[in-house]
């Protein structure tokens, strides 16, 4: 289920340091984009920066290493919860979120699990059954240690993990050989729908909600020779599970929630080596995306977006088999000529939960270095006699 980074993030917070996933009445901590926090000296600026590092690919490609500036989170403090924040806080102080497909530490809902704990957010996470004991384990002993830190030094803290197989929806829906399978036993209620009521029973109501979940058994495969079961499972486990995650969750969710999916833009153009009904899936995705928010806000409410991200140097995405290539083209055809990072979609998602973006639904938000606005790619010795513009090399 389902990139590198460098330092990033800075914190603006008084002594002692409180852990932003913890909300406590002398805290008041609010995420904001900006390059500057006026109103508070450099003497009271303490910041702190990590690196997130991904395991490298077999397959290598040589890319050019551009310079670009990097978008920076901050984070101000104000002396009381009563004191006015400047610029224009992203706080999800008090809010609940459930980011459904996170097993690991370097993927996008990683990150974005990562950014809505720099707002304030509690975070609850749903991990893919099978790979739900190496998730635990890896988290308890401290291997992600080095990547659940904020910028305020502290860590990340994921308050309950729920195993989830989205692919199923009620324990009636479940084969036998599943049930009986050795990867599922010891586990229980990870259907979408007891999910939703373990969540119910255990903290009552949430207010965001992250489906950070694809999977298509025959993606490697052109669409020709794509079986019928690979191309409904693509669409079962990547698009449909949106779908019933809304239904089962939006009941226990506040008015006024957001919910958050990511999309890629293979489906709308064409993706050559995304195969096995991927792109469909995504297609559906999008497409539902705008039925749901309709249906949502008007039911409930809700605000339902997706968010269109650029290839990321993940461990999932080495079932796709050519991401270096892809981030090299990017890197190559992209406006904004650098890599794209996980807490780039990470910042875009916190956006779209936060109040900022209230007015903001069944949109197809493009994090993707601005590629997907391109019509050629200018690479090609096509256009070697333009003059076409380049970043600066280091």
């Amino acid at each position: 289920m389902a990139g590198t980074a460098i330092p990033s993030t800075q914190i603006a917070i008084p002594k002692p340091c409180i852990s932003v996933a913890r909300r406590t009445p002398s805290s008041s901590v609010a995420a904001f984009f900006g390059n500057e926090v006026k109103g508070i000296t450099c003497a009271k600026i303490r910041s702190s920066s990590f690196i997130s590092t991904t395991e490298s690919f077999s397959k290598s490609f040589n890319h050019h290493f551009l310079r670009f500036e990097r978008k920076v989170i901050k984070a101000a403090s104000g002396a009381s919860d009563k004191q006015p924040l400047p610029g224009l806080p992203i706080d999800l102080r008090g809010k609940r979120a459930f980011i459904a497909g996170i097993a690991d530490d370097n993927g996008y809902g990683w990150a974005i699990a990562k950014s809505l704990a720099a707002a304030g957010a509690e975070i609850l996470v749903g991990t893919w059954v099978p790979a739900l004991n190496i998730f635990e384990t890896s988290l308890r002993r401290g291997k992600f240690d080095e990547s659940r830190v904020l910028p305020d030094g502290s860590l990340m803290e994921i308050t309950k993990v729920y195993p989830l197989d989205a692919v199923y929806d009620c324990p009636e829906d479940v084969p036998e050989d599943v049930k009986t399978n050795k990867r599922y036993a010891g586990s229980s209620n990870w259907t979408v729908k007891e999910v939703a009521e373990s969540v119910k029973q255990d903290f009552g109501t949430i207010d965001i909600l992250v489906h950070s979940l694809a999977n298509g058994p025959e993606v490697s495969k052109p669409l020709l020779e794509t079986s019928r079961y690979g191309y409904l499972a693509a669409i079962s486990a990547s698009s449909y599970s949106f779908v019933s995650l809304l239904k089962y969750f939006i009941p226990i969710m506040n008015p006024g929630g957001s919910t958050i999916s990511l999309t890629y833009i293979a489906s709308e153009r064409i993706i050559p080596g995304y195969g096995g009904g991927m792109s469909s899936a995504k297609a559906a995705l999008e497409s539902d995306t705008k039925v749901l928010a309709f249906e949502a806000g008007r039911k409930h409410n809700i605000r339902v977006n997706t968010i269109s991200a650029g290839p990321l140097r993940s461990r999932a995405a080495k079932a796709i088999g050519f991401i270096d290539m892809m981030i090299d083209y990017s890197l190559e055809n992209g406006p904004l000529q650098k890599e794209l990072t996980a807490e780039e979609v990470g910042n875009a998602a916190a956006f779209l939960a936060s109040p900022l973006a209230s007015a903001i639904t069944g949109a197809v938000v493009y994090v993707d270095n601005g590629l997907n606005a391109m019509g050629v790619g200018v690479d090609s010795p096509v256009f070697r006699d333009l003059d076409i513009p380049k970043a600066d090399k280091i």
